[in-house]
């Protein structure tokens, strides 16, 4: 029997790139049910009223899907991508039943486990299987296409779940999304999705690279310089995202906004930082990684700065646009860096450690942001949240170099 050797490049592997890129939105979806309705629920329906209770549902999110994304690439290399792909699914079928029952906040927190196992197990799976299939020239525009379908699905559903919750209340219409999202990720991951991990060998070819997994944390965390650069600014980067995610529509709620602006700016933020990244990940490719994310961070931080200092619905439009741009140029190229440096064989657990790093900033986040708002108000959260994104450019500018392969070469 002859074994048909797999091709790398997105053109050689369109038909299941398309549908894993289709796979990611289902779980931004996911994800996005979230955005402007449960920060609401916790103040409207449960009547929390410290911050750093209310954001309780983002921390306990960031820390489960931060472990969850190590143990996802370890396991997409153990077992393969795709049964770690539908057991992230099937993990996350009962949170919009959760979220549309529970009778108290504690029930609101256990769906939130649940989606960050969720989150974990599939995002991590979706972004390994791309840069499975896309091989090393294409990264940038690979990490672009499946970072932009899951935020574009995150905005969608962000402002779609807005205008059901002004029409027919916080629960439960916002949240029958969700069970649709979670039924089409399963069956699609299940009978359609096929199993890349063969193209990782391919492309390791004869050369291993034989790493303990206590290495591969070690050098992404902290000893080679581009990889521990990018998990410090994706950190960073899930920090102030945790901040927008928890305290902005309640900022936006004490400024006398209704939940269909709310809702818009809520959906604003994650669509440009969605539909940017169409650009920004080939942008990448040609140009290199290093500058789009020191830029990205500052610009991040001036758009956070603006946030603060604003006090009506055009200034808070203007600034979550900015904060959208700035995503985009940092989020595909932090993944593609990570791919650009890890050896093939152990990818998939650089990747992970990686992501374990970055949705740790939605603890992180939360954590912070629910402290200082509650001792000094939200605009000094989200001024010091402002102050930290702009202290990571300018690590990401001193500390990184350049990983791009072309670009590297033309460098030197």
């Amino acid at each position: 029997m002859i074994t048909k050797v797999p091709e790398l490049g997105l053109r050689a592997n369109l038909g299941q790139f398309g549908l894993l890129v289709a796979a990611n939105a289902l779980v931004g979806g996911m994800l996005g049910q979230e955005r402007v309705v449960l920060p609401l629920l916790a103040e409207q329906t449960f009547q929390l009223t410290a911050y750093t209770g209310a954001l309780t549902f983002i921390l306990a999110f960031g820390l489960v899907k931060a472990i969850t994304n190590f143990f996802a690439g370890t396991w997409s290399d153990r077992f393969g991508r795709k049964p770690v792909l539908v057991a992230g699914w099937l993990i996350g079928i009962p949170v919009p039943l959760l979220l549309i029952w529970a009778p108290n906040w504690g029930w609101v927190i256990a769906a939130n486990v649940l989606l960050g196992v969720n989150q974990g197990l599939t995002w991590s799976t979706t972004v390994i299987m791309k840069i499975d299939l896309a091989g090393p020239a294409r990264r940038g525009l690979a990490m672009g296409l499946n970072e932009a379908a899951g935020y574009v699905a995150v905005a969608g559903t962000a402002m779609a779940t807005g205008y059901l919750a002004d029409a027919y209340g916080l629960r439960p219409a916002p949240f029958l999304l969700g069970i649709a999202y979670a039924a089409l990720g399963l069956g699609l991951s299940t009978f359609v999705v096929r199993e890349t991990r063969a193209h990782a060998h391919h492309e390791a070819g004869t050369t291993h690279h034989g790493l303990t997994t206590r290495e591969v944390f070690t050098r992404t965390s902290f000893t080679e310089p581009a990889m521990s650069s990018a998990s410090q600014a994706g950190l960073v980067n899930n920090l102030n995202d945790g901040l927008a995610w928890g305290l902005f529509p309640i900022l936006f709620a004490a400024h006398g906004l209704g939940l269909a602006d709310i809702g818009l700016l809520g959906a604003l933020y994650p669509a440009v930082w969605g539909l940017g990244q169409l650009a920004t990940g080939p942008l990448s490719d040609r140009i290199g990684r290093k500058w789009l994310i020191a830029g990205g961070m500052l610009l991040q931080a001036a758009a956070l700065a603006l946030v603060a200092a604003s006090t009506d619905f055009v200034g808070w439009l203007v600034a979550v646009t900015a904060l959208g741009l700035g995503t985009a140029a940092v989020y595909p190229t932090l993944l593609a860096t990570i791919g650009d440096v890890a050896a093939p064989t152990w990818r998939a657990r650089s990747v992970g450690v990686y992501r374990l790093w970055r949705d740790g900033g939605f603890a992180a986040g939360a954590l912070l942001a629910g402290v200082i708002a509650d001792l000094w108000g939200i605009s000094a959260a989200v001024w010091t949240v402002a102050a930290l994104t702009a202290a990571s450019g300018l690590v990401v500018a001193a500390r990184m170099y350049e990983t791009h392969p072309r670009s590297r070469s033309s460098s030197v």
